[in-house]
């Protein structure tokens, strides 16, 4: 069993596994209003409009997590205003400013002596480099992400299953959906210097999905998506030690696999049931039977 432990006795790989299951219980809390409300498109266009606040950041020398918020709020109100367009569908309007972040940061990059190292860095992360002052912002954006996410508990449900209802409730759903993007973009710029902008997505939509067959509740997401998210931390960061692959990418590999692992389960469950089913069913008309057959 040394194999399985060896790579945590390493203090890097410590931090790592830290940095990266407070991501995944950050990714667990926002991905499943994502998941539910139908914004992974949203969510995957913010994670490449990050892109040229951390370019500036980084040439500027100032801390690339302001930069990522920076741009992906700037991301946020663009499509909230461009949505409101009458031409435009809330679809394109993303598709617009997903193609156009990311070529103005991928521009701002090319600037940089060291592009490819920068660039690479910034879509993969690194997160074997996680430092403990950057796991204190990440618990910093934990503690924050959970504490709107409860207050906001019963606006979003509202907005997610019945925007018109809500508003005829007074719960504000149009307040609602800007929290919630606020909280995708917490979210997104904490925890793009641990798995990268490319590689987050896969931490805020995998672990929910994953877990939606298996739950009845909003809660009940949330916690399967987080397990699923801390174990793919865990995963990948073992598998990439013995494999000597990317961390990062192996952790959000992880993450996609335990949803078709889910999803693979979800669809065997009723041909496993079913004989059980079965066989419940028959032996009860059998005493039933029995019992009208007996004499009274």
């Amino acid at each position: 069993m040394d194999w399985l432990f060896e790579p945590f006795n390493v203090s890097f790989v410590q931090r790592a596994l830290l940095g990266g299951t407070v991501v995944a219980l950050s990714c667990a809390i926002v991905g499943t209003w994502v998941v539910l409300r139908g914004m992974a498109f949203l969510g995957d266009a913010m994670s490449h409009g990050m892109l040229p606040g951390i370019a500036v950041a980084l040439l500027l020398g100032l801390n690339p997590v302001l930069g990522a918020a920076v741009s992906a709020t700037v991301m946020a109100l663009g499509v909230s205003l461009m949505s409101r367009h009458q031409r435009l569908s809330h679809d394109t309007s993303i598709g617009l400013l997903f193609v156009g972040m990311l070529a103005a940061g991928v521009i701002i990059i090319s600037r940089s002596r060291s592009f490819a190292v920068d660039l690479t860095g910034i879509l993969f992360g690194d997160i074997l480099a996680v430092k403990f002052s950057d796991i204190w912002l990440l618990c910093a954006i934990l503690a924050g992400t959970a504490m709107v996410a409860a207050i906001f508990h019963r606006p979003f449900m509202a907005l997610v299953f019945d925007g018109r209802k809500a508003a005829t409730l007074g719960l504000h759903p149009e307040l609602a959906a800007i929290v919630l993007l606020l909280l995708v973009t917490a979210a997104m710029a904490g925890s793009f210097q641990v798995v990268g902008t490319l590689l987050v997505f896969g931490l805020l939509i995998a672990p929910p999905a994953a877990a939606l067959p298996w739950a009845r509740s909003i809660p009940a997401i949330m916690g399967i998506a987080a397990v699923l998210g801390c174990t793919a931390v865990a995963a990948g960061l073992l598998i990439s030690w013995h494999a000597r692959t990317a961390a990062g990418a192996t952790i959000a590999a992880s993450a996609v696999a335990l949803f078709f692992i889910s999803s693979a389960a979800s669809a065997l469950r009723p041909l496993i049931l079913r004989p059980h089913s079965a066989a419940t069913t028959e032996n009860t008309t059998e005493n039933v039977t029995a019992q009208k057959g007996s004499p009274a």
